[in-house]
């Protein structure tokens, strides 16, 4: 019979609980949407509605679904979209029209090469994080545009002709 220490036994305990563990965060971070969490209000009925009818491809990219309510993916993390979030206060960020649907660039999170834009004037808002990698922002602001027209508008965005 064979007789291992109990410190032996606690040190090979701990050397595999930290390979599993380090395996699971190596999986982890090269998941889609790796950072992204579920908006507060993602499983609203309005989010569920989008997520239906996300479309298989954006600006190229495969769709990847992640597992999080209201978070999408196309590609590798080229597009990322998370719905639920709450609407943003007025701003003088700039703001485009895209087919119905106002989109407020939020300037002071786009960099390491990505632009996040914000449905705005909706409840709940939506959020997209598109990669420089993608070479078309508004053909695929025109596709998420359709998928965020159906959340029902309450204002819309000022520009410097309205005022």
């Amino acid at each position: 019979m064979v007789r291992v220490s109990r410190a032996r036994m606690a040190v090979t305990a701990a050397a595999i609980g930290a390979l599993t563990g380090g395996v699971l965060v190596a999986r982890q971070v090269s998941s889609p949407g790796y950072g992204f969490e579920s908006a507060p209000r993602a499983e609203r009925p309005e989010c569920e509605k989008a997520a239906s009818r996300y479309p298989d491809r954006l600006a190229g990219q495969r769709l990847t679904f992640t597992g999080r309510p209201g978070v999408a993916v196309w590609g590798d993390d080229a597009i990322v979209l998370r719905c639920g979030l709450t609407p943003p206060a007025p701003t003088v960020d700039p703001c485009a029209n895209v087919n119905g649907v106002d989109w407020v660039f939020l300037e002071d999170r786009s960099k390491d090469g990505k632009k996040v834009v914000l449905t705005y004037g909706r409840t709940p808002a939506v959020e997209a994080v598109v990669s420089d990698k993608v070479a078309a922002m508004d053909a695929v602001l025109v596709d998420l545009s359709k998928l965020v027209e159906p959340i029902k508008k309450y204002t819309r965005c000022l520009n410097s002709e309205d005022v």
